[in-house]
């Protein structure tokens, strides 16, 4: 989240907890980008893109709340297990919570919805002989 926004401390550390669980289940990364978002999707693609190396794992979730403007980007890898239909439904909690004046709370519901659906998978090799 970038520095100087209005968010108190209790709500940066909550986000945090959020993040840092859904990066946890998920083994992917995730960003968040609460403010100004120049170019809409276009902006939010140009946020992700600056995450670098890590861009292809990495889920951004960005809110510009005085342009009432939310969008989720997914990088290469991270689409393969967060899926746009998944994207959507987290959209529309975060949206619904936002309307209702809870920002930080929708963010966390959004980043839950996310990393419920994108769980890795467990595989069990069974090799026979």
């Amino acid at each position: 989240m970038p520095p100087g926004d209005a968010l108190s401390e209790a709500q940066r550390s909550r986000l945090a907890r959020s993040v840092a669980a859904a990066e946890g289940s998920t083994g992917l990364r995730f960003r968040l980008h609460v403010g100004h978002l120049e170019g809409g999707r276009t902006g939010a693609e140009s946020l992700l893109a600056e995450s670098g190396a890590s861009a292809p794992d990495t889920v951004l979730v960005a809110v510009d709340p005085a342009a009432r403007c939310l969008e989720i980007v997914t990088g290469t890898r991270a689409t393969s297990q967060v899926s746009d239909r998944t994207c959507a439904l987290a959209a529309l909690a975060m949206t619904s919570s936002f309307a209702a004046g809870d920002l930080v709370g929708g963010l966390v519901n959004g980043l839950q919805i996310l990393a419920d659906h994108g769980r890795r998978q467990h595989v069990l090799h069974l090799d026979r002989a």
